[in-house]
């Protein structure tokens, strides 16, 4: 992999997790914490993504080994749960609803990490991936874009209202909405891609 793949695969990953919804729904949720505490939740966050984003890439093989699906039935089924996702992102019309916090409750996992970041689709995507590298050193250029994209989102989140205030929520909401045209597309190519193996 040369590094223009590398950097592409990356900012393809970081799509991937929909950044920019995360980012609204982030700071709804964040909206009454101090500074302070909605960082280390940032930052608690982004690990999260990172060690789940890994699991599920690195063991996706197995899984399909052990259920008795096909790559080419997996990619189509993926493929229809990412597209929804990209169409939801694309139909969003107003900010995330925010999660009723309750003391001592952390969100850093459940739901930020995930279903929120880590999605259906996201994790449909990440096992076809998976199951697609040939090689140890494919595999870990494809572990350390993971990594990179995944501390992309938890830096945004962390400089989240930095970022919020120069994006604007006019801003926000174009870049999510624009994801989720990305999203769309990806997931025709996964579902074509999908329905060309079975035809051979």
């Amino acid at each position: 992999m040369n590094i223009s793949s590398f950097i592409g695969f990356v900012i393809k990953l970081f799509l991937l997790l929909t950044p920019f919804f995360i980012l609204s729904l982030f700071i709804a949720t964040t909206q009454h914490m101090e500074t302070k505490a909605r960082k280390k939740l940032a930052l608690r966050v982004g690990v999260a993504v990172t060690v789940i984003s890994l699991i599920i890439f690195l063991f996706g093989e197995l899984i399909f080994k052990y259920l008795g699906i096909t790559l080419h039935a997996f990619r189509i089924g993926c493929g229809l749960v990412l597209m929804l996702s990209g169409i939801d992102l694309v139909r969003e019309s107003g900010t995330p609803k925010a999660r009723e916090l309750e003391d001592g409750d952390d969100p850093a996992v459940v739901p930020l990490a995930l279903p929120c970041t880590v999605g259906p689709g996201t994790i449909g995507t990440l096992l076809v991936m998976g199951s697609e590298v040939t090689g140890n050193t494919e595999r870990l250029w494809n572990c350390a874009a993971i990594v990179l994209a995944c501390a992309g989102v938890g830096l945004m989140l962390y400089f989240s209202h930095g970022v919020a205030h120069t994006l604007k929520e006019r801003g926000v909401k174009i870049l999510s909405k624009l994801t989720g045209m990305y999203l769309v597309a990806l997931a025709a190519q996964i579902m074509a891609d999908g329905v060309c193996g079975f035809l051979k």
